[in-house]
């Protein structure tokens, strides 16, 4: 007979429970049913979903008035309720839709097929030239690298532009910020690089930006030989935050995809500014406090997240040498996202508005910007050279004001005197054509022919 327990009310109540909460569970760890939600907020961009349950990362669909389904991804949870973010357009969404959890994460195409095409964040073509043939498929946030895995960055790039060449040198799988305001030819420069690079592919990434850039990217910056190894992630600014966030992810992974096969990758992501801001409006809409300028904490967390998955591969990988643009608001270098960019980037180039708007082109402030590596890549004789153009360029900049209302007396100073005799070839070794490339070699020899090396600078 069993004990007196088994008839307590209380014992009863008890066992349904946790049988309730075991049936509960079974359908989605047991049997692999899948258990519909229902949307019960829906508050700019964040949405609310009860019932259902579904990991961080995966993919949910909320059913619209017409049956199509619009495509979210949890981005948290809290109180029983998971937070989605749109990736599409919520039109037609009402109270109480169902949310149907897939339990996918996103998953991208990837081949030699992605090679002269244009896609949009979701990895989907844009060109009109048809669908993918891509057998593989790609995770946008993959494994972490052990560090001690990569190959040491011994090898220089030529990218083609007489100034970074000589001065700023960069090592092939380097990560630089391209640091500049608006309308300083910041894309012209871009696509300087992406013409003149040495790479076996290059991948961009054209992030929030206006979508006329596109277009204008496409047509004026890559030849026909330049786009047959070229993949072009284009999201503009008017795409979900999510998108736009998923685009520089995606840019990335198809980066990483080319370097572990062995090739050398340049890519370029305009912006990373852009970025960030698309990963503010995500945070501070699912209700993380703002910190520094409205940027939430995630946000300084993010962006070395993103950028230390460039670079040298293992001993039989290739590299990903990577530019970032970092758009300077009103020229302010101190702003959060540049200055968090300067801690975990390998170097910085900043273009100038001043010298853009005297006509220099390109308009590269040599004495604020600093590639970290280019001690390691670089002889003793050209790093001399460096240091005495460096020297020559800033003595000018400090005594232009003197020098150009004639209150400066030559033979005064004789380091004054020395770069005033160097600006002019000075200025002409800065200033490129957009449509002429400078090799490497031609660079230096260029800065030897400047400075005349047989001389050593005035002490």
């Amino acid at each position: 007979m069993p004990g007196t327990d088994a008839f307590d009310p209380a014992n009863r109540n008890a066992r349904f429970t946790r049988n309730l909460k075991a049936l509960r569970g079974a359908p989605l760890r047991s049997r692999g049913f899948v258990a519909h939600g229902v949307l019960n907020r829906l508050a700019g961009m964040t949405l609310e979903a009860a019932g259902c349950e579904a990991p961080v990362g995966s993919r949910c669909l909320v059913m619209q008035n017409d049956g199509r389904a619009a495509e979210t991804e949890v981005v948290g949870f809290a109180g029983g309720s998971l937070l989605l973010v749109a990736t599409d357009e919520l039109d037609g969404v009402t109270p109480g839709a169902r949310v149907i959890p897939s339990r996918k994460v996103f998953e991208a195409r990837a081949g030699l097929g992605l090679l002269g095409r244009v896609i949009d964040g979701a990895g989907e073509p844009l060109d009109g030239r048809g669908p993918l043939r891509c057998e593989d498929r790609i995770r946008l946030q993959p494994q972490t690298r052990n560090p001690l895995d990569r190959k040491p960055i011994r090898e220089p790039l030529d990218v083609g532009v007489r100034s970074i060449n000589a001065l700023l040198t960069v090592g092939r799988g380097q990560r630089l910020g391209l640091f500049a305001g608006s309308g300083v030819g910041k894309s012209v420069l871009l696509g300087m690089m992406t013409r003149f690079t040495t790479a076996d592919v290059i991948v961009v990434g054209l992030i929030g930006e206006r979508g006329r850039e596109v277009q204008d990217f496409v047509s004026q910056y890559l030849t026909a030989e330049t786009r047959k190894r070229s993949v072009i992630i284009a999201t503009p600014a008017d795409r979900p935050p999510l998108v736009r966030v998923h685009s520089a992810l995606l840019a990335t992974s198809i980066a990483e995809y080319f370097r572990d096969r062995g090739k050398n990758v340049l890519l370029l992501m305009d912006s990373l500014t852009r970025v960030a801001q698309a990963q503010r409006e995500i945070a501070l809409a699912i209700g993380e406090p703002p910190v520094t300028k409205g940027y939430p904490v995630s946000v300084f967390a993010k962006l070395p997240q993103l950028v230390e998955r460039a670079g040298n591969g293992g001993a039989n990988g290739g590299s990903i040498t990577a530019f970032y643009t970092v758009l300077t608001e009103g020229d302010d270098r101190n702003d959060p996202i540049a200055d968090a960019a300067r801690a975990v980037l390998d170097g910085h180039i900043v273009l100038s508005r001043d010298l853009a708007e005297s006509g220099l082109y390109p308009a590269i402030d040599v004495e604020a910007s600093i590639s970290r590596l280019m001690p390691m890549i670089t002889a003793p004789e050209h790093r001399e050279l460096i240091r005495r153009f460096r020297q020559l360029n800033s003595t000018y900049a400090q005594n232009r004001d003197l020098i150009t209302v004639g209150a400066y007396a030559k033979g005064s100073d004789p380091r004054v005197d020395e770069a005033m005799q160097h600006w002019p070839g000075i200025m002409r070794f800065l200033a490129q054509d957009s449509g002429t490339s400078v090799t490497l070699a031609q660079s230096v020899a260029a800065l030897q022919t400047l400075l005349k090396p047989g001389e050593r600078a005035v002490q």
